[in-house]
């Protein structure tokens, strides 16, 4: 059964623009919606709405440091899709079929 939390981490990672912010945030974390706006072509009604998503999802987490907010990247959902949904298709009967495929793409 999918978790409720699988799905809004989908939804959020769905988006280019959404992926695009967190490519930001793991470049540089603790950013101000400024400073992620600036990067944008969008109003920065866009980019909250868009970050909204990602902290829902629980990508994002926001912190207030004086009379700004700083946001930052939280790996952890990406990590648990990745145990669940990736790495289990990682397996080794799985690999051996994929090192026969490209061994044998490579002879013909």
């Amino acid at each position: 059964m999918v978790r409720m939390d699988d799905d809004l981490v989908f939804k959020a990672l769905a988006d280019p623009t959404r992926r695009l912010l967190l490519d930001r945030l793991f470049e540089r974390d603790g950013r101000t919606l400024t400073e992620l706006e600036s990067q944008l072509e969008m109003t920065r009604f866009g980019v909250m709405k868009h970050l909204k998503v990602l902290a829902q999802a629980g990508l994002v987490v926001s912190r207030k440091q004086g009379r700004e907010k700083l946001h930052f990247l939280n790996p952890v959902p990406i990590r648990q899709i990745h145990d669940r949904w990736i790495d289990k298709y990682r397996e080794r009967e799985v690999s051996a079929l994929l090192d026969l495929k490209t061994s044998l793409e490579d002879t013909a």
